[in-house]
């Protein structure tokens, strides 16, 4: 029998190198399918701590090295006119962080330019990628809770307070006109639409505690979805929860059913209690990893390679990714209002 030929890595450039964008340098050098060949940041020293060819123009990166895969890893304001670039370059294959693009308009813009040119933009959304939410799916498929009735996540990461909140780690979060939403509860948008399916309606309340910042740092948001299911998003970026890493799952979770409740632990454990007992069945132990959120990141990228070098299907794909975009907005709208506000249905 002949052994298969080794897969010929994809060669990975990326376009920024500042606080966050050490888990995607760190992910991608632990990646035997893939080969960073480039980084490019406006600052330069930023851009050779990578170690890798440095740059500071990306148009003249993109056209001397040719990557198979671009990874951006800029703020919002960035990727609209980052993607075109890509593709002017002749890049199909893009991988580009949250919160995608400055708005709704833009991001659907964008996606619709990437489609006539056969190129795929994946959208850097994570904490799906969670192990913890890994575990929770794949008990919920099991039927471990029963009938499910309600998923509840409190946001508790405690870093929110004072005139010098965010400025250390990611400052341009003082500046964000909408913040808890857009910034962060979009990872929480996500992962309940990947559990639940799509919501139906949405009710939210938001407000901004700490005056240093534009937008809203805490609110809570409900969520209807199909048979009767809900969840709710409970943030405040300012009180923290028990963990001795507030960034490991930023907070708690119960997902409550017929059956039993699951719970996630700022430890990353995942525990099930069956209804009527006192005592808890762990199906997922506490969380080793000393890099972030359970090491998603690495767990985002390994899909994103894997699903491009064997032509398997990827999660959030841009143009899926919209629909959590239109949610977030939704939640803008109901905030405003003070109303509940109803979703199209998908494809309406």
């Amino acid at each position: 029998m002949t052994a298969a030929a080794p897969r010929t890595p994809l060669r990975v450039a990326c376009i920024g190198a500042g606080y966050f964008a050490r888990f995607h340098y760190d992910s991608w050098a632990r990646m035997p399918d893939a080969q960073t060949v480039a980084a490019c940041d406006l600052d330069r020293a930023r851009a050779e701590a990578t170690g890798l060819p440095a740059y500071t123009d990306p148009a003249r990166m993109l056209r001397e090295v040719a990557p198979d895969l671009l990874d951006i890893i800029l703020p919002p304001q960035a990727h609209a006119a980052t993607i075109r670039l890509a593709l002017r370059a002749g890049v199909r294959r893009i991988i580009c962080q949250k919160p995608f693009c400055a708005d709704l308009d833009e991001a659907r813009a964008v996606t619709a330019e990437a489609a006539p040119a056969g190129a795929v933009i994946v959208v850097h959304e994570n904490f799906r990628f969670q192990p913890w939410y890994r575990a929770v799916k794949s008990a919920l498929e099991a039927g471990a809770v029963g009938t499910l009735q309600q998923v509840t996540f409190r946001l508790r990461p405690g870093d929110g307070q004072g005139p010098r909140a965010y400025l250390d780690r990611q400052p341009y979060f003082q500046q964000m006109e909408r913040f808890l939403i857009h910034e962060t509860g979009v990872h929480w948008i996500d992962t309940f639409r990947w559990l639940l399916g799509d919501p139906t309606h949405v009710y939210a309340d938001l407000r901004r505690l700490n005056p240093a910042i534009r937008g809203e740092d805490a609110g809570i948001v409900l969520f209807d979805f199909p048979g009767g299911v809900r969840a709710v998003f409970d943030g405040n970026r300012h009180v923290d929860h028990a963990a001795d890493n507030q960034r490991r799952t930023m907070g708690e979770a119960l997902i409550e059913g017929t059956g039993g409740v699951l719970e996630i632990g700022g430890d990353g454990a995942v525990r099930l209690r069956r209804h009527g007992s006192l005592t808890q069945e762990e199906l997922l132990p506490p969380d080793r990893h000393d890099g972030f959120g359970g090491d998603c990141v690495h767990a985002l990228q390994r899909h994103v390679v894997s699903a491009f070098l064997s032509d398997t299907p990827l999660e959030n794909t841009a143009r899926d990714y919209l629909r959590v975009i239109e949610i977030e907005h939704a939640i803008y709208a109901s905030a405003a209002s003070g109303r509940k506000c109803p979703l199209e249905p998908v494809g309406a």
